[in-house]
């Protein structure tokens, strides 16, 4: 099983992450490293990501929302 991050505008459309991403061995170590790196990736360019187990989405999180007062 391969976790990997899908990194796009706020409309969908893909973009190139500041920041090369790994494939992840499980769920809690992706969601950890966008924990830590989402401040860049959103200076980036990326609005919001997607969070794919080998080709099942599991969820899609903005990462505009946590700046939104």
């Amino acid at each position: 099983m391969a976790w990997v991050w899908r990194f796009e505008k706020a409309d969908g459309t893909a973009v190139e992450p500041a920041v090369e991403p790994e494939e992840f061995s499980t769920q809690g170590d992706a969601e950890s490293w966008i924990g830590e790196i989402w401040k860049e990736l959103l200076d980036g360019g990326a609005e919001q990501v997607r969070l794919f187990e080998d080709d099942t989405e599991i969820y899609t999180m903005s990462l505009t929302a946590a700046t939104e007062s």
